[in-house]
């Protein structure tokens, strides 16, 4: 690939999928399918540009090292990475949820001990509580975090809430909103000035697609 190929990394799944029609505008049309094919590096109907599938966790990291030009990350991943090596530059509108705080729906808690709060985004929920002055014990797990309450491991979880099904499901509900989460596009700072006029055209691209997708916002 030449000097100005771009390298794009993305998670499968939901953001991949809606991802899609946006790179679709941009000219960007995987070869393969990703549901189907067991490749981590996609060729796309751009020789000089190419997909890797990494996990949604990871995307930033590979942005920020370099390994990638360009990613695709939701908001909550990128609120809870440390790196410095990105730019985060264009909201995608896509895979829309909220960040929240959920407990249990009858209120019930066990008041023998400070308020203990599950997640896995440690970072965000450490610094939520603190905005509002209050003291926590922060618990990371990395899954199911609706059974945390139901087994007395928590008092409250902080987690991304799409539809709110599953947390009616398991007998709790949203109580505090902490940030409205999307996908987000991301670029490597070296890539931006090494690569500056590809980025750019790539993201100019993008942001038309997003905008004829949005035409109300």
């Amino acid at each position: 690939m030449s000097s100005n190929s771009l390298t794009i990394a993305v998670s499968k799944g939901r953001i991949f999928k809606d991802a899609l029609p946006l790179l679709d505008g941009a000219g960007i049309v995987p070869r393969d399918d990703p549901e189907r094919s067991r490749k981590l590096i996609l060729d796309t109907s751009r020789d000089d540009v190419k997909l890797v599938l990494i996990r949604a966790s990871d995307v930033p990291t590979y942005v920020d090292y370099g390994a990638a030009d360009i990613g695709i990350a939701g908001k909550d991943v990128l609120m809870e990475y440390e790196g410095d090596g990105l730019y985060e530059l264009l909201d995608l509108k896509i895979a829309r949820c909220r960040l929240m705080v959920a407990g249990p729906a009858d209120g019930a808690r066990d008041s023998g001990h400070g308020l203990r709060v599950a997640t896995k985004y440690v970072n965000s929920a450490r610094r939520y509580f603190a905005s509002q002055g209050k003291q926590v014990e922060i618990i990371k797990l990395y899954g199911s975090m609706e059974l945390a309450p139901l087994v007395g491991l928590a008092d409250r979880i902080v987690d991304v809430v799409d539809t709110g099904n599953t947390l009616k499901a398991n007998g709790l509900k949203p109580l505090e909103h902490i940030a409205d989460i999307s996908s987000r596009l991301i670029v490597n700072k070296a890539s931006m000035k090494m690569k500056h006029a590809a980025v750019k055209q790539f993201i100019d691209d993008v942001a038309r697609s997003v905008a004829r997708f949005n035409p109300d916002e």
